[in-house]
């Protein structure tokens, strides 16, 4: 980092910081009006520092005996392909190498009463339940030319964006990075979802592909990765390469508060019936949400999209979680329910992944798998939950209660 650049984030970061940590909350990043006077970095949130972690006995865990734990033992041994590098966990998972591909249920339900110890996670406000959504891999039409049919762009990293850890500067911001671009010797946030449409091709960005549909493309962006059908039937796979800084802003959100739908319609399939029967207001519609997502093109398997921890997603049993209080890449007890129905879902899951609207101690975004019905069982599900999660005895989650 040049000396004239670290000068301008110091003036310039706490102002920034302080957006950031607000679109942790799910609000608007605006710019700075002034450049403003140097000014101590802030200090982590009261909700971020709150004990949301308490040691219990196995027994307590609702659904814990009624689950086949050797179900979750592929995604396990993903997870220590990664975890395993690391001192504290390298015992715990080379126990689980000796025990094979794939042992029974019993023996996969001594390993973990044997190895972990699991932390009931609750919210700052002490209560345990939080809420369970779902995502999924979709597949969309798409063309790596532009014609009248493809003329939607899912678009690589611009080659003017800055990606700035934050903690180079403030070690107290050490989890935050900001995004942004320089105007003069400034640092400033990046384009919004709206700007980069109005830049269009003028923007600095790569063209990998065309969708053929501006709605699949918005949930494509939503998800973070998919898979991309050309006209010769050729699939392509893409993933998350970057975002704009911006904070994620829910657009069926949007649509409630404007009174075009109600709360229990605005499923993925609600807002896409609504954009069907609005399209001169599609454009309004996607730019109430200012996050973007810029992508880039993975080799093809057959394998799950590429999570959070560089490892690729199980369906059924992976999730998404706030890594503030789940450490990415280990194994979460979910005990939830089924999309719009009140049948148990009660299962062992590994933490591999994360989402920009994945917020707080009790929240998971549960990964469905590829295709339509994976995406039919994500856009229904916004049910409530309990999570314990389970690390090598010793190891303690973030922000565990004494």
């Amino acid at each position: 980092m040049s000396p004239d650049l670290r000068r301008s984030l110091r003036r310039v970061v706490p102002a920034i910081a302080l957006a950031l940590l607000a679109a942790c909350a799910q609000k608007p990043v605006a710019p700075p009006a002034a450049e403003p006077s140097p000014a101590p970095a802030p200090a982590p949130s009261p909700e971020a520092a709150a004990p949301t972690a308490s040691p219990v006995a196995w027994a307590s865990i609702d659904g814990w005996q009624r689950d086949d734990p050797a179900a979750a033992w592929p995604a396990l041994r993903q997870s220590c392909e990664r975890l395993g590098r690391r001192a504290e966990w390298k015992p715990t998972c080379d126990a689980a190498a000796a025990l094979g591909q794939r042992p029974d249920a019993a023996a996969a339900r001594t390993f973990f009463e044997q190895h972990f110890q699991p932390w009931r996670l609750a919210n700052p406000d002490g209560s345990e339940e939080g809420l369970v959504t779902g995502y999924y891999e979709p597949l969309i039409q798409g063309s790596l030319k532009p014609s009248a049919r493809y003329r939607w762009p899912i678009r690589g990293v611009p080659k003017d964006m800055l990606t700035i850890e934050l903690g180079d500067v403030y070690p107290e911001l050490k989890s935050l990075r900001l995004r942004g671009r320089v105007v003069g010797n400034k640092v400033v946030p990046y384009w919004s979802r709206a700007e980069i449409d109005q830049l269009d091709a003028e923007l600095p960005a790569p063209t990998l592909m065309w969708a053929a549909d501006p709605i699949d493309l918005f949930f494509l962006q939503v998800q973070g990765s998919g898979r991309v059908q050309l006209p010769d039937g050729q699939l392509l796979r893409i993933g998350y390469a970057d975002q704009n800084g911006h904070p994620y802003q829910s657009i069926g959100r949007w649509l409630v508060a404007q009174g075009e739908l109600n709360l229990d319609q605005a499923s993925m399939q609600g807002i896409r019936a609504w954009a069907e029967r609005n399209p001169k207001r599609l454009r309004e519609l996607l730019n109430a949400n200012p996050s973007y997502v810029f992508f880039r093109q993975l080799p093809s398997s057959d394998g799950g999209p590429i999570g959070a921890l560089g490892v690729p997603l199980s369906t059924g049993r992976s999730i998404a979680v706030d890594p503030r209080y789940v450490p990415l890449g280990a194994p979460v007890f979910l005990a939830t329910t089924e999309p719009l129905s009140s049948r148990p879902l009660e299962r062992l899951v590994l933490a591999q992944d994360t989402g920009g609207a994945i917020k707080g101690a009790v929240r998971a975004d549960f990964f469905w798998g590829f295709g339509h019905e994976a995406g039919q069982q994500a856009g229904r599900m916004k049910q409530k939950g309990r999570m314990w999660v389970l690390l090598p005895k010793g190891i303690a989650p973030p922000n565990a209660r004494p």
